[in-house]
This record gives C-alpha cells, structure tokens and sequence, in this order.
C-alpha cells in the first residue's frame, strides 16, 4: 500500500516536472525573453490549460505527487533562493536602497490589504496575497504567503494573474518614463526606483537593462534586498492572523514560515563564498526549476470557475498598487534619498 502511494506520489512529480520541462523549453524562445517573461509564468499557464481542459484525463491517484510539487517543493525552492543574494549586495545600495524598500513593502502591503478587504470587499486570503505580491516579489511571494493564509489554489492563481499584468506593463513603462525625461533621477536613483517598486525580479532585470547597466545593477540588489524582507512580512502577517482568529498568542499558535527563515539563513551562508561560482550558478538553474515546477502544480491546482467567481476586483486592487508603486515609490524615493545624503 505505502509503495503504491510512493509510486503515485513520484509519478505526480514527474507529470509536472515534464509540464515544467516543456514551459523551460518554451520561454527560451526570443519572443519571451526579450519580454522577460520567465518559464515560471508559462509553467501557471501550461498548469491552468492541463489542469482545466485535460482534469478528466489525469489519474486521481497523482494528486499527492502534484500537491507535494506545490506545497513542499515550494518550500525548498524558496530556501535555495537565497543563492541568488548576498548581505554584502545589500550593503551596497546603502542605507537609501534598504529604507525605500522597507518603507514600499510596508505601505503596500498595508495599502493593498486595507483596500482589498474594506472598499473592494475581497476576502482576506485574496487581498493579502495580492498586496504581498506586488509589495515584495511577484509570484514568488504569492506562493510563499499562500501557506501562511491557509489560501485556495485558485486564489494564489489571480494574484499571480495580476502580479504578471502590472509588472510586465512595469517593465515597458518604467524605461519609457525615464528617457522622456518625465523622472529627473541619475542611473543610481532610478536603480534604487525601479528595484523597490517593480514587481517580479525578471521585470526588474528588464527595466533595468534598458536603461543601464548601472540602474541594472544597482536594481538587481535593491531588488533582492526587497525579496528578504519577505520574512519578517510573513512572521508579522502570521502573528497578526493568530490574534485574529483568537488563538493564544504563544509560539505553537504563530505559524513561522520556516522555510523563509531558511532562505535568510542560506542568503547568509552564499555571503561567506564558501561555494565556487559555478556550483552556485548550478544551484540557482536548479532553483528556477524547482519554482517553476511549483508555479506548474499551482496552475493544474486551480478551478477556472473559482477564479470567475472572484470577478475582476483582484484586478482592481492590483492596478490600485500598481499606481501607487509608480507614483508613491517615486516620492518615496526622492525623499529617502534626501533624507539618508545627510547620513552619507
């Protein structure tokens, strides 16, 4: 019996492995990369077509294989992200890159929630992944948060939907603006503007670029020190919900998103250079994989008719934060950088 749900288990995993394999294949193509437009994204979308079109041909029986790829793989994917950053990046940008981000996460976040659950009437599990999405990381975030609010697959879906939208317009629009001259900032400035208020680490890393390298740069690392805030986020937002439901405010009743504590602990570790360059390059193409096979699970997860039923105020809200980056981060950091050139 245990060998035959250990068989359905792997078979589930390798199902949407080969899902996540195709969707790797397919966002090397140009067309994609030159929108930065990344295999976890095509992975949803590929999940979303099998999971709805094809639900009646998939067994039954590899069902725990596909949750496992997105709840636990998840989790080892958001550990291993940790290669992708160092505290001697964020040492880098300054006191001006660490205080525009922490200042853009919290005020979206709460901005995004407030909004999302008191005026558009969303339920709590769609407005905080939503609001955590564009306040931190994108997809990445969404899923990291999901297991926190306890949310449904389809959920996380629109809040990825959005995240997806806006951070691609992001990306377009941000360049567009600084060579219009309509945004009077140098490359740096605009590195520290785009790195704290841009949605997805791709759209970052595409702003950037068509800018300079110096905004690119600079952005990348604002980006990433954004993506380690990630933790307390989650640790605050689970205090928050354990009060909320009424449950005894003592460490079995917080749910500490372990995992996010583990991706510090590796961004701490990849700081000492203890690995060669390469195997970390190695284990960052792994990582990417690993998330993109968790994008692909949630996509299969997720029931069209649900996300119907939510109607367009994700979209709503989304668009709500996506003006509020733009025109909010861009006060935000003026002032900042005002504020902290006194320290330097």
């Amino acid at each position: 019996m245990i060998k035959n749900i250990n068989l359905n288990l792997i078979k589930g995993v390798l199902f949407i492995a080969l899902i996540s394999l195709l969707a790797t294949w397919i966002a090397s193509f140009s067309f994609f990369t030159n929108l930065a437009i990344s295999p976890l994204i095509i992975g949803i979308l590929l999940g979303i077509i099998t999971g709805n079109l094809f639900r009646g041909s998939i067994p039954l029986e590899w069902g725990p294989g596909i949750l496992f790829s997105a709840k636990k793989i998840l989790r080892l994917a958001i550990i291993l992200y940790g290669f992708k950053i160092t505290f001697q990046q964020i040492a880098q940008v300054g006191l001006t890159g660490l205080t525009a981000d922490i200042i853009m996460v919290a005020t979206t976040f709460l901005l995004g929630a407030y909004v999302g659950i008191k005026f558009l009437k969303l339920d709590k599990e769609t407005a905080f992944l939503t609001a955590s999405g564009a306040s931190i990381c994108g997809a990445a975030a969404v899923l990291a948060t999901e297991p926190v609010v306890k949310a449904e697959t389809h959920k996380a879906a629109i809040a990825v939907a959005t995240v997806v939208l806006f951070g691609t317009i992001s990306m377009f629009l941000y360049p567009l603006l600084y060579k219009s001259g309509i945004l009077q900032m140098d490359f740096k400035l605009f590195g520290i503007y785009v790195g704290s208020t841009v949605h997805e680490v791709a759209h970052v890393v595409g702003a950037g670029n068509a800018v300079s390298d110096i905004t690119s740069d600079t952005a990348v690392i604002v980006k990433m020190t954004r993506v380690m805030l990630l933790v307390p986020l989650l640790i605050l937002l689970s205090i928050y919900l354990s009060r909320k439901n009424g449950d005894t405010f003592n460490s079995k009743s917080i749910h500490i998103p372990w995992f996010a504590v583990g991706f510090v602990a590796v961004a701490g570790f990849n700081s000492f250079h203890l690995l060669a360059s390469e195997m970390v390059a190695a284990i960052v193409s792994i990582d990417n994989f690993l998330l993109t096979m968790a994008m692909t699970a949630l996509g299969v997860e997720t029931n069209i008719k649900k996300m119907k039923a939510t109607g367009g105020k994700p979209v709503v809200l989304g668009f709500i934060l996506f003006l509020w980056l733009i025109l909010g981060g861009y006060g935000i950091t003026i002032l900042v950088d005002k504020f902290t050139s006194v320290f330097n």
